[in-house]
């Protein structure tokens, strides 16, 4: 197994594009720590949350867990609420979970055709590399839509949910990932930005402006009302933000295929590869001036876009591609257990280059993916973790398939939304 240390300080230098590349609006990627020491173990900071209070969320009508830095080990049947309690978690990172589900859907229902008994709230204390974090977040049940999402960090209104980033990075899989490969790219997007919230909080941000921007121009073309000043103001808007999610992307995508690349124990080798017009422009282009092509190729499609109801080219529209090193098929034509083998390749390789670039792993969500690894990527699986100090919750039926993480994690059972300490 390659030692973290010497994978992250290898694959730390910045290319041009990641320190900027002229563009103001890229901001620069964080180096190798110069405190890394050289023995092969890495003094990650914690990243854990140590307690969780859900109220009205999903079949729980109130829960309190509190826990340490180790492993989270969540056994019960199915349907018993261990995913509802990993989703609790994800939404302590910016988005919508990982179910990506309605914010009215998490409300608590007594019985399947009741209605919700109220809006759901969950609070957290997140132990960070610069200390301790309140967080709160839950659905605001008076706005109009009912979709609103509420963040609160140490008790002072959030502005947004990208905030979040600042504090918490969430990276999960879960069953409904087994076909990230086969099916359509925007899951894979969504996959690999939660990726490069890690290496940059600022993205989420990004994101949700260049997505804003994005939405008021389809609207004044569907309207056929805008004025062309505020038009090309919101493709400006797009091209800036646009051109710096692509740079972001791109950057860590060239970290994560040199990391996959290496392997862990006995999970594959992988090569990584991001293709999209902003990213491919970036490739040869400094960052100005594949914005300035961008806002001009924007313009140029206004009638299209408008006659389409889409937004036809932009970050919105890249994708990226995983390769099995030995066998040298696309992730797409590999059996679903090596797809999934390949997800936690990345996964692990992400861990490590955050524990070596920034000091602390990602808070890991790993639900029912014990089950579907055998004895030694599971022996493997759980030495990376429990190396690399990261706060990994993992979800199964049967306890037995833990018994790697016995006297090192934290065992809780979870029986209809009652959960036991094991």
């Amino acid at each position: 197994m390659t030692g973290s240390t010497g994978l992250a300080a290898r694959f730390s230098t910045l290319s041009p594009l990641a320190s900027g590349g002229g563009n103001p609006h890229i901001a620069s990627m964080p180096q190798e720590r110069s405190d890394t020491p050289a023995e092969g173990r890495l003094p990650a900071a914690p990243l854990a949350v140590t307690r969780l209070v859900l109220t009205n969320f999903r079949s729980y009508a109130s829960a309190r867990l509190t826990v340490d830095c180790r492993p989270v080990v969540l056994t019960g049947p199915n349907g018993a609420g261990k995913t509802n309690l990993l989703e609790a978690v994800s939404l302590l990172a910016p988005g919508r979970g990982l179910r990506r589900a309605k914010l009215t859907e998490m409300d608590r229902r007594p019985s399947a055709d009741a209605d919700p008994v109220g809006a759901w709230a969950l609070s957290a204390t997140a132990e960070t590399p610069a200390g301790p974090v309140q967080i709160g977040t839950g659905r605001d049940a008076g706005s109009e839509s009912g979709e609103r999402r509420l963040v609160r960090l140490d008790g002072a209104p959030a502005k947004s949910q990208a905030a979040l980033a600042e504090h918490v990075n969430v990276v999960w899989l879960t069953p409904q990932m087994d076909r990230l490969f086969l099916e359509g790219s925007s899951a894979r997007r969504r996959f690999l930005d939660r990726l490069v919230y890690g290496f940059d909080p600022g993205h989420a941000a990004r994101l949700a402006g260049y997505e804003q921007a994005m939405r008021e121009r389809a609207k004044l073309l569907r309207d056929g009302a805008g004025d062309a000043s505020w038009l090309t103001a919101l493709e400006i808007q797009m091209a800036e933000r646009g051109t710096a999610i692509a740079a972001g992307r791109r950057h860590v995508v060239e970290l994560l295929d040199r990391a996959c690349a290496e392997g862990i124990g006995p999970f594959p080798q992988a090569r990584m590869a991001l293709t999209g017009l902003l990213e491919d422009a970036l490739a040869d282009q400094p960052a100005l001036a594949v914005e300035d092509e961008f806002r001009a190729k924007l313009a140029g499609a206004r009638r299209v876009d408008a006659e389409s109801g889409v937004t036809t080219l932009g970050a919105h529209r890249s994708d990226f591609s995983v390769r099995h090193v030995k066998s040298g098929m696309p992730a797409a034509h590999c059996s679903t257990g090596e797809q999934k083998a390949l997800l936690i390749s990345i996964l692990l390789a992400h861990a490590r280059l955050q524990a070596g670039m920034r000091g602390a792993t990602p808070l890991l969500l790993l639900d029912e993916v014990a089950a579907h690894l055998d004895a030694a990527r599971r022996k493997a699986l759980f030495a990376e973790l429990l190396a690399l100090g990261a706060q990994a919750w993992l979800t199964g039926t049967d306890e037995i398939l833990f018994e790697g993480l016995e006297g090192q994690g934290q065992f809780f059972g979870v029986v209809d939304a009652t959960i036991s300490p094991r």
